[in-house]
């Protein structure tokens, strides 16, 4: 059956907890990819029944946020957090199918890009022999939980654990945790995180200055906005795109150091590579009301270059619209800080960023945002002031465009990239970027299903050929 043209209005005890209201507050937070297989699948069904009342909706993270700032506002509790933790759950294409949760076509979720699985996704220009080899076995679901600290969240999985016993085979776990100190908020490369959020039509009630207000079918399926086809079930589920993306900071810290203009402030260049400074400002950097408060120059790189990472990946005015692909990030940093010993030699221990993204159309999201925005050297090269057909951006051809988005954009097998930071044509803007700072080891595409799907679909027993665990 499909999706109901007129649904009845968003319930947010309907929606998965770390999909709107800024996501699952956390401190910490593990991903735990887990199989189920044949034998099992009918028990596994039967127990996700248990499961299903820990998972955190959006009502509750309303809620725990409202008690998180009551405990922050009272002096006695300065330094100590509130014990909490979230939970929520997401399936794979292959577990969709596996489980049994899609048995024909009639029940095709329509995204070519979910349906295909990340490891075959060549749109990313990901390197196969990068990958850790558990993202290259089959991963039918997905366990999030976030907490106060590890654990907290230990706790809250091992209970999850006993519920399912031995329906569920552990493939991957990785955990993610705030940076320390003053470095709270920021990722391994030191620039403050999760700035320029879009805001939800009818969800979002306080929108910063700046901030674009996206309507609800951008990111939840069967809403106003998603324009297509879905079954009935999909309703208020949200696409999850995880990658597992490791950072080379030290030699990032190194090349930025070495080529910073003479004359220039300290990590001007790196600030020109990102699209915006370490915070130096913190008022600034994270005042909602003014970090978001900003608009390109359609027609200059001269304050941002075109192909920075935060212009690339959000470009605001040098586009008409880019609301269809705006996207949810609710990512975590992951590994130790950098030592002394990296500083001088390179990087010894793996750290970087846990993505995490949610949207209601990988197409126009997340694998738009990466193939055709970061790894497109092309752009942006459109002049879009001016009428149909658009002309380049001032010295640039579409040819010759600004290069790759200098954080995560790939090249393909890997080659070479730079990134032109004045214009075409001038030596002194033109940069090479010798190593690739993000490394991509893995990931995949997940549906994070409403809490009713839960319910009635995903954890009803029905009928199985197979045999019970």
């Amino acid at each position: 059956m499909m999706a109901d043209p007129t649904p009845a209005p968003l319930a947010l005890e309907n929606v998965q907890g770390d999909i709107l209201g800024g996501g699952l507050p956390k401190k910490a937070e593990t991903y735990y990819f887990f199989r189920v297989e044949n034998a099992e699948v009918k028990a596994f069904r039967s127990r996700l029944a248990e499961l299903v009342p820990l998972i955190t909706t959006s009502a509750d993270v309303a809620k725990h946020r409202v008690k998180i700032s009551e405990h922050k506002r009272n002096t006695a509790n300065e330094g100590r957090w509130l014990r909490m933790s979230g939970v929520n759950l997401a399936f794979s294409q292959k577990g969709l199918k596996q489980l049994e949760f899609q048995v024909d076509d009639k029940d095709k979720i329509n995204d070519a890009a979910f349906e295909g699985g990340m490891i075959n996704d060549t749109t990313l220009n990901d390197q196969p022999n990068n990958w850790l080899p558990e993202f290259r076995q089959d991963v039918h679901g997905l366990i999030v939980v976030t907490g106060d600290s590890q654990g907290t969240i230990n706790a809250r999985l091992l209970e999850i654990q006993t519920i399912f016993k031995n329906t569920i085979h552990e493939v991957k776990r990785a955990d993610g945790h705030v940076r320390p100190g003053e470095e709270d908020g920021h990722e391994h490369f030191g620039y403050l995180g999760g700035v320029s959020q879009p805001a939800i039509l009818g969800v979002d009630d306080n929108v910063s200055p700046g901030q674009e207000l996206v309507r609800q079918g951008i990111i939840l399926l069967g809403r106003e906005g998603d324009t297509v086809a879905r079954p009935s079930w999909a309703l208020d589920g949200s696409f999850l795109t995880f990658r597992y993306l490791s950072q080379r900071v030290p030699e990032f810290q190194r090349f930025v150091d070495s080529k910073n203009p003479r004359d220039a402030p300290k990590d001007f260049l790196g600030a020109r590579l990102v699209g915006r400074w370490k915070s130096d400002d913190e008022k600034l950097g994270t005042d909602p009301t003014r970090n978001d408060n900003f608009r390109y120059d359609p027609l200059s790189q001269e304050r941002c270059p075109f192909a920075a990472h935060t212009r690339k990946t959000n470009p605001r005015s040098d586009l008409p619209s880019t609301e269809i692909h705006r996207i949810l990030r609710r990512g975590i940093p992951f590994g130790p800080e950098v030592t002394e010993e990296e500083r001088q030699k390179g990087t010894i221990h793996d750290r970087g960023l846990l993505f995490k993204a949610y949207q209601s159309n990988n197409i126009n999201g997340f694998q738009f945002i990466q193939s055709s925005w970061a790894n497109n050297t092309n752009f942006p090269f459109l002049d879009t002031t001016v009428a149909p057909p658009f002309p380049p951006k001032p010295g640039f051809t579409k040819e010759q465009g600004p290069g790759f988005d200098p954080i995560i954009g790939q090249a393909l097998n890997g080659g070479d990239r730079d990134i032109i930071l004045t214009k075409a044509g001038d030596p002194t803007g033109n940069l090479d970027l010798p190593v690739e700072w993000v490394v991509a080891k893995g990931g995949e595409y997940f549906f994070s299903p409403s809490i009713p799907a839960l319910k009635s679909r995903f954890a009803s027993t029905g009928s199985s050929s197979r045999s019970e665990a």
